[in-house]
């Protein structure tokens, strides 16, 4: 019953009291009170009543335009921003990042390398994503950083039981921590070989199957919208195998990719950065490579139990080099651990890692959720007469959450090259470089 009408049934027994007989009461009022309270009950009465035609009159309105009035609560894990539905099948809901970064890289002075203090806005995207009639759905998001425009995910889906169809541009299936959310990475920066090998979204048709412990997805994607000029064509796969060992959740996985450039000027070049995206500078760099086209095949293991977690990927991708007689292959990969200071433990979902939501927030009493990471991080730019040099990278990160959508990160990392594209004044190529990063991220 709704409060309004208890509020009207009370008001109007206790009407019916007063009016009852003198002789019934326990105490007697003079004529003049008792008419004055009367009179009040009756201006209360009135009120309600008019509250009660206002709010039929508001849900008629709301139903004839086939909004929902009285959705049920938000469960404790979903997202911060309510989602705008409709009893036709329709949702409406933003969605955003901000991330900005700062620090500092150091490397020896005679390279002439470009080192020192770098900060920049890493990411800056405001989009939408819902549903719609059917069991389609979809998904857009623009990235305003770095002074451009580019367009980040722009996905039209559509879901029947364990079985999802999307097409437009969206990552393609390479790798746990290319799929891994930038807002759930450990690092500022995700694995050295994802940034090397172009790991970008693509624009294509996949198609993905979910069910029990077993997910597996495949695509066909031709080049990032920003590059639909490219003749660009391939294939990507990856099966997950993601089975809980009591309250161990398990991560085992593999992955295909195949890039076919389809053009006789096609080149490839594979470099990357020391850590931190605000530096241009890059210590190793295959430079330009004629490619008829490319092909990459990795492995994936994870496991989060409590407030441990451990993760480890490696990944081969192979060149076809016109007129050589040994194609090139490199490698790269990571081992990573991790550890929660406060009662915490690392998300999980859908065969990548998800957001971690803190027991103990800031501004409910508690400090938010801490956590320490260790990784070794190794890239090998050098096979078959290509000496795009080595990188052996060992980092530290510190993540402090305050709350589900906010974060504080800071990472440090010491590079380690050999067969560096920049000697020092002795001929040296083996050297170290030193890099920290901060970033300050808040999401919707």
């Amino acid at each position: 019953m709704h409060r309004t009408t208890r509020l009207s049934l009370m008001a109007a027994a206790l009407s019916c009291t007063m009016s009852t007989p003198l002789l019934a009461q326990d105490v007697t009022l003079p004529a003049d009170e008792l008419a004055a309270m009367r009179a009040q009950l009756a201006a209360m009465n009135a009120r309600i009543d008019q509250l009660e035609g206002e709010l039929a009159a508001t849900k008629a309105e709301a139903a004839e335009a086939g909004q929902v009035v009285d959705a049920p609560a938000p469960a404790a894990d979903s997202e911060p921003v309510s989602t705008l539905a409709k009893s036709d099948g329709w949702s409406f809901k933003p969605r955003g990042r901000l991330m900005f970064d700062a620090g500092f890289t150091n490397a020896p002075d005679s390279t002439g390398a470009s080192d020192g203090f770098g900060n920049e806005v890493r990411r800056a995207r405001l989009g939408a994503s819902g549903d719609m009639p059917g069991g389609f759905g979809y998904k857009f998001e623009v990235d305003f950083a770095g002074n451009e425009i580019s367009v980040a995910d722009a996905i039209l889906s559509y879901e029947n039981g364990p079985i999802e169809i999307a097409i437009g541009q969206h990552n393609n299936f390479q790798s746990l921590e290319e799929l891994t959310s930038s807002l759930h990475t450990t690092f500022i920066e995700r694995a050295a070989f994802t940034d090397a090998f172009g790991f970008e979204r693509r624009l294509g048709a996949s198609i993905t199957y979910a069910r029990g412990d077993v997910l597996a997805q495949a695509g066909v994607f031709t080049d990032n919208l920003e590059d639909t000029d490219s003749k660009n064509r391939g294939a990507d796969a990856r099966i997950v195998f993601m089975p809980k060992a009591g309250d161990t959740q398990l991560h085992f996985g593999g992955s295909f990719h195949y890039n076919d450039l389809d053009d006789p000027a096609a080149q490839l070049r594979y470099r990357q950065r020391p850590l931190v995206h605000f530096t241009s500078q890059r210590f190793i760099d295959t430079r330009s490579m004629g490619a008829d086209s490319e092909t990459g095949y990795g492995l994936e293991a994870a496991a989060i139990a409590g407030r441990f977690h451990a993760a480890a990927e490696g990944y081969w991708q192979s060149v076809d080099m016109p007129g050589v007689a040994d194609d090139p292959t490199f490698f790269g990969g990571y081992v990573e651990a991790g550890l929660f200071l406060t009662d915490d433990t690392r998300g999980y979902k859908g065969g990548k890692f998800d957001r971690t939501k803190p027991s103990s927030p800031v501004g409910e009493g508690g400090i938010g959720s801490v956590q320490f990471t260790l990784r070794y991080d190794h890239l090998n730019l050098n096979d078959a007469g290509i000496l795009g040099g080595r990188q052996a990278g060992y980092f530290a990160a510190l993540v402090w959450k305050p709350t589900d959508y906010t974060a504080l990160m800071l990472n440090y990392g010491r590079l380690q090259y050999k067969d560096a594209i920049l000697p020092t004044a002795s001929g040296d190529t083996s050297y170290g470089v030193d890099a920290i990063g901060m970033r300050a991220q808040i999401d919707f």
